[in-house]
């Protein structure tokens, strides 16, 4: 399978889209993020596909974008496509934690980590809104593109300060 990519300006670093032959979104990924994706042999340069998603985060760090409208095609198991559908229900300017992800999955209390898990393996940083996820105690937890970025993403949203 053909896999298109590009580099894309922002006020986080240079991210790195990649998309399949059909356009749909693969994975965004922050330089030195934790399981980011890297450039590889084969894969093809072109910023044609990657247009209505450059515009839509531009408009999402200028503060005039609240949701995103594109086709997103990560890979991972059922359990983790369930994990990242319900962060999609995250609304902008809003947080929840661990749990309330795991509940709205319909896993136990017991499987908190697992949540935990597929959340930091999320292919589609900003556009899947892993940054929204917080402890229990309302702290600052892990986020795969750093803490800082974390903060950043939340602040920009209105929902830290």
């Amino acid at each position: 399978m053909t896999v298109y990519w590009t580099r894309a300006d922002s006020p986080l670093g240079a991210l790195l889209l990649t998309a399949g032959p059909d356009g749909a979104l693969t994975s965004l990924s922050l330089p030195g993020q934790k399981g980011g994706r890297a450039v590889q042999d084969g894969w093809r340069h072109d910023p044609g596909p990657f247009r209505a998603a450059q515009e839509q985060l531009a408009a999402y760090f200028a503060a005039e974008l609240k949701e995103f409208r594109l086709e997103l095609r990560p890979e991972g198991t059922v359990f983790r496509e369930r994990v990242w559908d319900a962060l999609d229900a995250v609304p902008y300017g809003a947080t929840t934690t661990y749990g309330e992800i795991a509940a709205r999955v319909g896993a136990s209390r017991a499987a908190v980590r697992a949540v935990g898990g597929a959340i930091g393996a999320n292919p589609l940083l900003i556009l899947r809104p892993c940054h929204r996820v917080i402890g229990a105690d309302g702290s600052l937890t892990g986020y795969a593109g750093g803490l800082e970025r974390k903060v950043r993403l939340l602040t920009l949203e209105g929902a830290w300060s």
